[in-house]
C-alpha cells in the first residue's frame, strides 16, 4: 500500500540552502513535490541567483537574505514568515560552519574564535530559529535539523565540528522538551557522507566518502533524495510521536565498524 503525504494546507521555513546539492534542498523538494508553502533564506548575497534559480516555476515560495547568527535579520526573516503565510507548520534548519583552519589543525589546538564560531553557527542557531518560530509554530508542527555521526566518533579533521554537532543533538533534545506540550517535534537527522559544499571543507573527504561507501551495511552512501524521504516523514504527521530523537539515514554506515576485507 502506497502512502500519499499532502501538504498543501501546510507552510515551511527552510533556513540555510546554498545549491542543488545542500540537503536543505534535498528536504525542500519533497515538501515542494508534496504541495507544500516554502519560504527559504540563505546566507548572503552570493547564494541568491542559485537559490532563484531552484525555485523557479514553483508556486506559494518565496525567499530572503538572513544571516541566523544576526538578531535583526532573523527578527526580519520571522516577520516575514508571518507576513506570507500568518502561521508555521514546519522549520528546516541546515546550517553549518566552521573555519577551514580549525579543520586542518589538531582538535587540540582549537582557538577560543573558532570554537566560538563553530558551536554559535552549527548549533545555537537551532535555539535562536526555534525560539523566533516559536509564536508562529501551530500546535503539532515540526522541527527538523541536519547533524553527522562525527557528533559520537572521532572523525578525522571533522575536529570541532564534531562538538557543535554533538550539542546540536543535545539542544534538539532540550528543545523537544521546552516545546512538548504544545506537541511541537524537533527531530535531527544524521546524514552520511554527503557531497555537499560543507563536507568540501573537510580535508581528505574524498577518501571519507569513498570509505563510508565500502564499509556501510549497504556497501554504498545514503542519497540526498533518502535525506529528504525520512525529513518528509518526520515534518509530516506521518512522524508524530517522534521528537527529541537523532535518526540515521547513512545506509547502515554507523552500525558497521569495518566490513570484512576492507581496511
Amino acid at each position: 500500500m502506497s502512502v500519499t503525504v499532502d501538504l498543501s494546507s501546510k507552510t515551511a521555513l527552510v533556513m540555510g540552502v546554498a545549491n542543488a546539492r545542500s540537503l536543505g534542498w534535498a528536504i525542500a523538494e519533497q515538501l515542494l513535490a508534496a504541495g507544500c508553502r516554502v519560504g527559504f533564506s540563505y546566507q548572503g548575497e552570493r547564494l541568491k541567483p542559485e537559490l532563484e534559480k531552484l525555485t523557479a516555476g514553483h508556486s506559494g515560495v518565496w525567499i530572503q537574505q538572513a544571516d541566523a547568527t544576526n538578531e535583526e535579520e532573523m527578527t526580519a526573516l520571522f516577520a516575514r514568515a508571518k507576513e506570507e503565510f500568518g502561521t508555521l507548520d514546519m522549520l528546516v534548519h541546515s546550517i553549518a560552519f566552521a573555519p577551514r583552519g580549525a579543520m586542518e589543525n589538531r582538535f587540540l589546538d582549537t582557538s577560543p574564535e573558532d570554537w566560538n564560531t563553530a558551536l554559535s553557527v552549527s548549533a545555537y542557531t537551532l535555539v535562536s530559529a526555534a525560539r523566533h518560530a516559536e509564536p508562529l509554530l501551530n500546535d503539532g508542527a515540526s522541527i527538523v535539523s541536519l547533524t553527522y555521526h562525527a557528533s559520537q566518533q572521532v572523525v578525522p579533521k571533522y575536529n570541532v565540528m564534531g562538538v557543535a554537532k554533538a550539542a546540536l543533538e543535545a539542544a534538539t533534545r532540550y528543545l523537544a522538551a521546552d516545546l512538548g506540550l504544545r506537541e511541537i517535534r524537533v527531530n535531527t537527522i544524521s546524514a552520511g557522507p554527503m557531497r555537499t559544499i560543507a563536507a568540501r571543507s573537510i580535508p581528505g573527504f574524498s577518501g571519507l566518502y569513498d570509505k563510508g561507501a565500502r564499509n556501510a551495511a549497504f556497501g554504498r552512501n545514503a542519497t540526498p533524495g533518502e535525506v529528504g524521504k525520512l525529513a518528509l516523514f518526520l515534518l509530516s504527521d506521518l512522524g508524530t510521536g517522534v521528537t527529541g530523537q537523532t535518526m540515521y539515514v547513512d545506509a547502515g554506515l554507523s552500525i558497521m565498524t569495518v566490513r570484512e576485507g576492507q581496511e
